[in-house]
């Protein structure tokens, strides 16, 4: 006969216990949790389409009928198929508005980013008063686009402006900057003006996830300022660098407003942008409302911005494998 061991009572006390196994929730629960789930994403989902899948819709759907004025009150725009898109890229002023288009964002962006980044970098040394200079420097950002534009207007008056006479001071002759010819540098100038801040914040954010440890260890192997820049803070800046960089570039593609208010899209300055607006209605160098055009210039625009969309997330998808 086999003697079973006695369990101490102690053993009895350390023994585990059984877990509970926890029952299904009540089918009523589920759904509850379900509906709960759709009340949460509903109001976003709304938003999305209201606000830009619908509006999307609608302009390429434009662009694809010719709208008058009395068809659009109607609703009863002929299709026009590609008729239209081709009518725009073989106009005349279209490959010129093109280039201006591509200086002004280019121009914008080298400025604004390097620029930005040279502040970052100068604040991120935590001096006396750093914090009150680099709240003054978010006052451009934090300005009406009408009061900023306004005051770059004035400022660059040929005969009146303070830009001139600064310039007179060094003997320097006056410059037409609103003229036709010079009209793209004075927008580009505000433009970069009113951008410093936004890539002053986000790099400056960027700078502060930097180890100081990696500072500290490349000074001790004897690395200069020039050399820790390049080696350290350039490349563990690539990722914010890669999204500023991609939202100034659809800021400045999309830009209207100061330009519009500075010289209204006249001469050199005139972009797709403000060629759109002015087709749509009426103004500046187009006299005749032309809403399918207009709505195809904005279909180029967001295919352009999509573009970039995508090689943003090939370079991150590249980087991140690498």
């Amino acid at each position: 006969m086999t003697r079973i061991p006695a369990v101490s009572t102690l053993e009895r006390r350390t023994a585990p216990e059984p877990v509970p196994v926890s029952a299904a929730p009540p089918p009523g629960r589920r759904r509850h949790r379900r509906w709960a789930g759709v009340a949460f994403i509903a109001p976003l989902v709304t938003y999305l389409v209201v606000f830009y899948a619908y509006p999307l819709v609608e302009n390429v759907s434009m662009s694809l009928h010719r709208f008058t004025r009395a068809t659009y009150v109607t609703g009863e725009a002929p299709f026009a198929g590609t008729d239209i898109y081709r009518e725009v890229l073989t106009a005349p002023q279209f490959w010129p508005i093109v280039q201006q288009t591509a200086v002004f964002v280019v121009g914008s962006l080298v400025f604004q980013y390097v620029i930005g980044l040279a502040l970052a970098t100068y604040f991120h040394r935590h001096f006396p008063l750093s914090v009150l200079l680099r709240g003054l420097f978010l006052v451009p950002w934090l300005l009406p686009i009408i009061v900023s534009a306004t005051t770059w207007q004035w400022m660059m008056d040929a005969d009146s402006g303070i830009v001139n006479r600064f310039l007179g001071a060094f003997g320097i002759d006056p410059v037409w900057w609103l003229s036709a010819d010079n009209s793209l540098w004075a927008v580009m100038i505000a433009n970069i003006w009113l951008g410093i801040p936004f890539n002053l914040v986000i790099l400056y954010s960027g700078l502060q996830n930097i180890s100081a440890e990696l500072y500290e260890a490349a000074a001790l192997d004897g690395a200069g300022p020039w050399r820790r820049f390049w080696s350290i803070t350039f490349p563990l800046l690539r990722p914010v660098s890669a999204i500023t960089l991609l939202l100034g570039f659809v800021y400045t593609l999309k830009v209207v407003d100061i330009i519009w208010i500075m010289t209204a899209g006249a001469g050199s300055s005139q972009t797709l942008a403000t060629w759109a607006y002015g087709m749509a209605f009426g103004k500046g160098t187009s006299a005749v409302i032309e809403y399918s055009q207009a709505s195809v210039v904005g279909t180029i625009l967001l295919l352009v911005a999509l573009l970039m969309g995508l090689v943003y997330l090939a370079v991150q998808r590249k980087e991140q494998e690498a």
